[in-house]
């Protein structure tokens, strides 16, 4: 855990930020309900809403005690893919600056994720030369 610190603690921030403002302003009610339901998700909508924001907040508690790590960055991975798809990918790239409500966070979040399940990556023409 020492070599991922700052990563499990911006994860942390980001997931607890995602997930409890939703949660005490209503607002993954209305994600649920307006949203998910309207795309054909009813009635399950409320329940899909309910156990993103669920899933986001389980998160914190285990990624600073270490355990879990892979299924949760695969539930997170998910999430956020998802994320892309549904909400994200008509807006283009661009969160601010070209744009609005782009993928370029959900992007990084993932490839943060893949960080925490696959801390040292060996390429192959990276250790040619080291045989």
């Amino acid at each position: 855990m020492k070599k991922s610190f700052y990563l499990r603690l911006a994860l942390s921030v980001i997931l607890l930020m995602h997930s409890v403002i939703s949660i005490f302003s209503g607002d993954v009610n209305d994600f649920g309900h307006a949203y998910l339901d309207r795309l054909g998700f009813s009635p399950a909508g409320i329940y899909i809403a309910w156990a993103i924001k669920l899933t986001h907040l389980l998160s914190v508690p285990l990624l600073w005690i270490d355990q879990c790590i892979k299924p949760v960055a695969v539930c997170n991975i998910l999430i956020f893919i998802s994320g892309i798809y549904y909400v994200h990918w008509q807006n283009g790239w661009f969160v601010v600056g070209g744009g609005t409500n782009g993928i370029e966070f959900n992007v990084l979040l993932i490839f943060c994720f893949f960080n925490l399940m696959y801390p040292e990556v060996s390429l192959y023409f990276m250790n040619k030369n080291k045989s």
